[in-house]
Protein backbone atom coordinates (compact mmCIF):
# COMPACT_ATOMS: atom_id res chain seq x y z
CA UNK A 1 0.00 0.00 0.00
CA UNK A 2 2.86 2.35 0.85
CA UNK A 3 4.50 1.57 -2.49
CA UNK A 4 1.24 2.21 -4.30
CA UNK A 5 0.73 5.58 -2.60
CA UNK A 6 4.27 6.54 -3.55
CA UNK A 7 3.18 6.41 -7.20
CA UNK A 8 1.34 9.68 -6.72
CA UNK A 9 4.62 11.44 -6.04
CA UNK A 10 5.48 10.99 -9.71
CA UNK A 11 3.78 13.57 -11.92
CA UNK A 12 3.93 11.38 -15.04
CA UNK A 13 2.05 8.57 -13.25
CA UNK A 14 -0.63 11.00 -12.04
CA UNK A 15 -0.94 12.26 -15.62
CA UNK A 16 -1.35 8.67 -16.81
CA UNK A 17 -4.10 8.00 -14.26
CA UNK A 18 -5.96 11.16 -15.27
CA UNK A 19 -5.69 10.27 -18.95
CA UNK A 20 -6.82 6.73 -18.17
CA UNK A 21 -9.89 8.07 -16.35
CA UNK A 22 -10.94 10.11 -19.39
CA UNK A 23 -10.13 7.44 -21.97
CA UNK A 24 -11.69 4.60 -19.98
CA UNK A 25 -14.96 6.41 -19.39
CA UNK A 26 -15.42 7.32 -23.05
CA UNK A 27 -14.22 4.04 -24.57
CA UNK A 28 -16.52 2.09 -22.26
CA UNK A 29 -19.58 4.18 -23.12
CA UNK A 30 -19.05 4.41 -26.88
CA UNK A 31 -17.75 0.86 -27.14
CA UNK A 32 -21.08 -0.49 -25.91
CA UNK A 33 -22.96 1.43 -28.61
CA UNK A 34 -20.61 0.14 -31.32
CA UNK A 35 -20.81 -3.47 -30.13
CA UNK A 36 -24.62 -3.47 -29.96
CA UNK A 37 -24.81 -1.90 -33.43
CA UNK A 38 -22.48 -4.54 -34.90
CA UNK A 39 -19.79 -1.96 -35.70
CA UNK A 40 -17.07 -3.06 -33.32
CA UNK A 41 -14.31 -2.85 -35.91
CA UNK A 42 -14.93 0.83 -36.66
CA UNK A 43 -12.44 1.64 -33.90
CA UNK A 44 -9.76 -0.46 -35.55
CA UNK A 45 -10.35 1.20 -38.92
CA UNK A 46 -10.21 4.72 -37.49
CA UNK A 47 -7.09 3.84 -35.48
CA UNK A 48 -5.30 2.97 -38.73
CA UNK A 49 -6.44 6.27 -40.22
CA UNK A 50 -5.00 8.07 -37.22
CA UNK A 51 -1.63 6.49 -38.00
CA UNK A 52 -1.56 8.34 -41.31
CA UNK A 53 -2.91 11.53 -39.71
CA UNK A 54 -0.21 11.51 -37.03
CA UNK A 55 2.44 11.04 -39.72
CA UNK A 56 0.97 14.00 -41.60
CA UNK A 57 1.21 16.17 -38.50
CA UNK A 58 4.85 15.21 -38.01
CA UNK A 59 5.67 16.08 -41.64
CA UNK A 60 4.31 19.60 -41.19
CA UNK A 61 5.78 19.99 -37.70
CA UNK A 62 2.35 20.27 -36.07
CA UNK A 63 1.39 18.58 -32.81
CA UNK A 64 0.10 15.20 -34.15
CA UNK A 65 -3.20 15.11 -32.27
CA UNK A 66 -4.20 18.53 -33.65
CA UNK A 67 -4.15 16.95 -37.10
CA UNK A 68 -5.38 13.50 -36.07
CA UNK A 69 -8.66 14.60 -34.44
CA UNK A 70 -10.18 16.42 -37.46
CA UNK A 71 -8.77 13.92 -39.99
CA UNK A 72 -10.12 10.89 -38.11
CA UNK A 73 -13.52 12.54 -37.62
CA UNK A 74 -13.67 13.24 -41.38
CA UNK A 75 -12.67 9.62 -42.03
CA UNK A 76 -15.54 8.44 -39.83
CA UNK A 77 -17.93 10.45 -42.00
CA UNK A 78 -16.24 8.94 -45.06
CA UNK A 79 -16.99 5.44 -43.78
CA UNK A 80 -20.59 6.42 -43.14
CA UNK A 81 -20.99 7.86 -46.64
CA UNK A 82 -19.35 4.87 -48.34
CA UNK A 83 -21.59 2.50 -46.41
CA UNK A 84 -24.72 4.43 -47.34
CA UNK A 85 -24.04 5.58 -50.89
CA UNK A 86 -21.82 2.88 -52.38
CA UNK A 87 -22.76 -0.73 -52.95
CA UNK A 88 -20.50 -2.18 -50.28
CA UNK A 89 -21.02 -5.22 -48.10
CA UNK A 90 -20.29 -5.68 -44.41
CA UNK A 91 -17.22 -3.83 -43.19
CA UNK A 92 -15.82 -3.14 -46.68
CA UNK A 93 -16.03 0.64 -46.17
CA UNK A 94 -14.02 0.34 -42.94
CA UNK A 95 -11.41 -1.75 -44.75
CA UNK A 96 -11.03 0.77 -47.57
CA UNK A 97 -10.59 3.79 -45.27
CA UNK A 98 -8.33 1.81 -42.92
CA UNK A 99 -6.04 0.68 -45.72
CA UNK A 100 -5.82 4.23 -47.07
CA UNK A 101 -4.77 5.57 -43.67
CA UNK A 102 -2.07 2.93 -43.12
CA UNK A 103 -0.69 3.28 -46.64
CA UNK A 104 -0.54 7.06 -46.27
CA UNK A 105 1.28 6.77 -42.94
CA UNK A 106 3.84 4.32 -44.30
CA UNK A 107 4.46 6.50 -47.38
CA UNK A 108 4.96 9.62 -45.27
CA UNK A 109 7.28 7.72 -42.94
CA UNK A 110 9.43 6.60 -45.87
CA UNK A 111 9.62 10.15 -47.26
CA UNK A 112 10.67 11.68 -43.94
CA UNK A 113 13.08 9.36 -42.20
CA UNK A 114 13.69 11.67 -39.27
CA UNK A 115 10.48 10.93 -37.36
CA UNK A 116 10.18 7.18 -38.00
CA UNK A 117 10.96 6.23 -34.39
CA UNK A 118 8.44 8.72 -32.96
CA UNK A 119 5.77 7.67 -35.44
CA UNK A 120 6.06 3.96 -34.83
CA UNK A 121 5.97 4.52 -31.07
CA UNK A 122 2.29 5.35 -31.59
CA UNK A 123 1.67 1.80 -32.80
CA UNK A 124 1.72 0.39 -29.27
CA UNK A 125 1.19 3.52 -27.19
CA UNK A 126 2.67 4.58 -23.86
CA UNK A 127 0.21 6.15 -21.45
CA UNK A 128 3.03 6.76 -18.95
CA UNK A 129 4.44 9.31 -21.40
CA UNK A 130 1.30 11.47 -21.49
CA UNK A 131 2.18 15.17 -21.39
CA UNK A 132 0.40 18.01 -19.61
CA UNK A 133 -0.88 19.28 -22.96
CA UNK A 134 -2.37 15.89 -23.75
CA UNK A 135 -4.08 15.79 -20.35
CA UNK A 136 -5.76 19.13 -21.01
CA UNK A 137 -6.74 17.99 -24.52
CA UNK A 138 -8.10 14.67 -23.24
CA UNK A 139 -10.06 16.30 -20.40
CA UNK A 140 -11.60 18.93 -22.69
CA UNK A 141 -12.60 16.46 -25.41
CA UNK A 142 -13.84 13.95 -22.82
CA UNK A 143 -16.12 16.53 -21.26
CA UNK A 144 -17.56 17.48 -24.65
CA UNK A 145 -18.07 13.85 -25.72
CA UNK A 146 -19.61 12.81 -22.38
CA UNK A 147 -22.09 15.71 -22.51
CA UNK A 148 -23.10 14.84 -26.09
CA UNK A 149 -23.61 11.18 -25.16
CA UNK A 150 -25.78 12.04 -22.16
CA UNK A 151 -27.83 14.61 -24.09
CA UNK A 152 -28.49 12.06 -26.84
CA UNK A 153 -28.78 9.01 -24.57
CA UNK A 154 -32.39 8.16 -25.43
CA UNK A 155 -31.80 8.75 -29.13
CA UNK A 156 -28.79 6.44 -29.12
CA UNK A 157 -30.79 3.86 -27.18
CA UNK A 158 -33.69 3.88 -29.62
CA UNK A 159 -31.59 3.83 -32.80
CA UNK A 160 -29.40 1.06 -31.41
CA UNK A 161 -32.24 -1.38 -30.71
CA UNK A 162 -34.90 -0.39 -33.26
CA UNK A 163 -33.83 1.95 -36.05
CA UNK A 164 -37.16 1.58 -37.87
CA UNK A 165 -39.09 2.69 -34.78
CA UNK A 166 -36.65 5.57 -34.34
CA UNK A 167 -37.33 6.77 -37.89
CA UNK A 168 -41.07 6.41 -37.38
CA UNK A 169 -40.76 8.46 -34.17
CA UNK A 170 -39.16 11.33 -36.08
CA UNK A 171 -35.56 10.70 -35.08
CA UNK A 172 -33.00 11.78 -37.66
CA UNK A 173 -31.12 8.47 -37.70
CA UNK A 174 -28.56 9.70 -40.26
CA UNK A 175 -27.59 12.60 -38.02
CA UNK A 176 -27.46 10.30 -34.98
CA UNK A 177 -25.23 7.86 -36.84
CA UNK A 178 -22.96 10.69 -37.93
CA UNK A 179 -22.68 11.97 -34.37
CA UNK A 180 -21.78 8.49 -33.11
CA UNK A 181 -19.09 8.15 -35.78
CA UNK A 182 -17.61 11.56 -34.98
CA UNK A 183 -17.50 10.83 -31.25
CA UNK A 184 -15.89 7.47 -31.93
CA UNK A 185 -13.21 9.19 -33.99
CA UNK A 186 -12.36 11.52 -31.11
CA UNK A 187 -12.18 8.66 -28.60
CA UNK A 188 -9.98 6.58 -30.90
CA UNK A 189 -7.44 9.39 -31.18
CA UNK A 190 -7.39 9.79 -27.38
CA UNK A 191 -7.06 6.05 -26.80
CA UNK A 192 -4.04 5.73 -29.09
CA UNK A 193 -1.81 7.29 -26.45
CA UNK A 194 -2.94 4.63 -23.98
CA UNK A 195 -2.75 1.40 -25.99
CA UNK A 196 -1.55 2.38 -29.46
CA UNK A 197 -2.93 2.03 -32.96
CA UNK A 198 -2.64 -1.77 -32.96
CA UNK A 199 -4.64 -2.31 -29.77
CA UNK A 200 -7.15 0.54 -29.63
CA UNK A 201 -10.07 -1.56 -30.89
CA UNK A 202 -9.65 -3.89 -27.90
CA UNK A 203 -10.30 -0.98 -25.54
CA UNK A 204 -13.58 -0.27 -27.31
CA UNK A 205 -14.74 -3.87 -27.63
CA UNK A 206 -13.63 -5.95 -24.63
CA UNK A 207 -15.00 -3.87 -21.69
CA UNK A 208 -18.32 -3.58 -23.53
CA UNK A 209 -18.75 -7.29 -24.22
CA UNK A 210 -17.67 -8.04 -20.64
CA UNK A 211 -20.30 -5.65 -19.29
CA UNK A 212 -22.98 -7.38 -21.36
CA UNK A 213 -22.31 -10.62 -19.46
CA UNK A 214 -23.45 -8.97 -16.21
CA UNK A 215 -25.73 -6.08 -17.00
CA UNK A 216 -29.52 -6.27 -16.78
CA UNK A 217 -30.25 -3.13 -18.79
CA UNK A 218 -28.74 -0.83 -21.40
CA UNK A 219 -27.96 1.87 -18.85
CA UNK A 220 -26.30 -0.48 -16.37
CA UNK A 221 -24.27 -2.03 -19.20
CA UNK A 222 -22.95 1.39 -20.22
CA UNK A 223 -22.04 2.31 -16.64
CA UNK A 224 -20.39 -1.06 -15.96
CA UNK A 225 -18.46 -0.92 -19.25
CA UNK A 226 -17.07 2.50 -18.39
CA UNK A 227 -16.14 1.47 -14.83
CA UNK A 228 -14.46 -1.71 -16.06
CA UNK A 229 -12.47 0.19 -18.69
CA UNK A 230 -11.30 2.74 -16.11
CA UNK A 231 -10.36 0.01 -13.63
CA UNK A 232 -8.49 -2.00 -16.25
CA UNK A 233 -6.50 1.00 -17.45
CA UNK A 234 -5.66 2.04 -13.88
CA UNK A 235 -4.56 -1.46 -12.93
CA UNK A 236 -2.59 -1.78 -16.15
CA UNK A 237 -0.72 1.46 -15.47
CA UNK A 238 0.11 0.33 -11.93
CA UNK A 239 1.37 -3.10 -13.01
CA UNK A 240 3.38 -1.68 -15.88
CA UNK A 241 5.11 0.76 -13.52
CA UNK A 242 6.10 -1.82 -10.92
CA UNK A 243 6.87 -4.68 -13.33
CA UNK A 244 8.47 -2.48 -16.01
CA UNK A 245 6.31 -3.91 -18.80
CA UNK A 246 4.46 -2.19 -21.69
CA UNK A 247 1.36 -0.42 -20.40
CA UNK A 248 -0.74 -0.81 -23.56
CA UNK A 249 -0.29 -4.56 -23.85
CA UNK A 250 -0.87 -4.98 -20.10
CA UNK A 251 -4.16 -3.07 -20.27
CA UNK A 252 -5.44 -5.16 -23.17
CA UNK A 253 -4.42 -8.49 -21.61
CA UNK A 254 -6.11 -7.51 -18.35
CA UNK A 255 -9.26 -6.71 -20.33
CA UNK A 256 -9.15 -10.17 -21.90
CA UNK A 257 -8.59 -11.74 -18.47
CA UNK A 258 -11.65 -10.02 -17.01
CA UNK A 259 -13.70 -11.03 -20.05
CA UNK A 260 -12.73 -14.68 -19.57
CA UNK A 261 -13.62 -14.41 -15.88
CA UNK A 262 -17.03 -13.04 -16.84
CA UNK A 263 -17.62 -16.04 -19.12
CA UNK A 264 -16.66 -18.44 -16.34
CA UNK A 265 -18.91 -16.60 -13.86
CA UNK A 266 -21.81 -16.68 -16.30
CA UNK A 267 -21.27 -20.39 -16.96
CA UNK A 268 -21.18 -21.25 -13.25
CA UNK A 269 -24.21 -19.09 -12.57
Amino acid sequence: MIDFLSLFSYSFVVNAYLAGLCIGMLSGMLGLLLVLRGKSLIGDGLAHVSFGAIALGMVFGVYPFYIAVPVVVLASFGILMLSGKATLFGDAAIGIVSATGVAGGVLLASLAQGFNVDLFSYLFGNILAVSQTEIILAATLSLIVAILILLNYHTFFLTTFDESLAKASGVNTTLTEGLLMALTGVVVVLAIKAVGVMLVSALLIIPAVTALQFAKSFGSAMVFSAILAIFTITLGITLSFFADIPAGATIVLLSVFFFLLSLVWKRVR
